[in-house]
C-alpha cells in the first residue's frame, strides 16, 4: 500500500556534496604521534593544528588522520621567505 510518502536512506551526514577528496589505498594516513614526530612537534601542537582546523585531517570513528601530503603542504605553506636589503630599502621609502 503505497502512502505517496518517498523513504529516504540515512546518510549519516556523509553527503556526496560533502565528500570532496577521495582517498586512494595508496594515501599514507599518519597518527597524531607519527604526524608530531614527522614535524618534530609535539602532539599537543598538531592536535592544536587540527581543533583549530589549521590542517587538513580525516576524522575515523574517535580517531584522527592526517595525510602524509596535507602534512607536506602546511610545512610549505608555513615557509617564510628571508627578506633582501632591497626588500627593506624599499619598505623604509614608504615609512617617510
Amino acid at each position: 500500500m503505497a502512502t505517496g510518502r518517498r523513504v529516504r536512506a540515512a546518510t549519516f551526514g556523509n553527503r556526496a556534496s560533502r565528500m570532496t577528496g577521495r582517498l586512494t589505498v595508496t594515501e599514507e594516513l599518519l597518527t597524531v604521534e607519527q604526524a608530531a614526530a614527522r614535524l618534530n612537534m609535539s602532539t599537543r601542537y598538531v592536535r592544536r593544528l587540527v581543533s583549530e582546523r589549521r590542517i587538513a585531517f580525516v576524522k575515523l570513528g574517535r580517531s584522527v588522520r592526517i595525510k602524509g601530503n596535507d602534512l607536506a603542504e602546511l610545512v610549505e605553506v608555513s615557509r617564510v621567505t628571508p627578506l633582501t636589503a632591497s626588500d627593506v630599502w624599499r619598505d623604509l621609502q614608504g615609512v617617510a
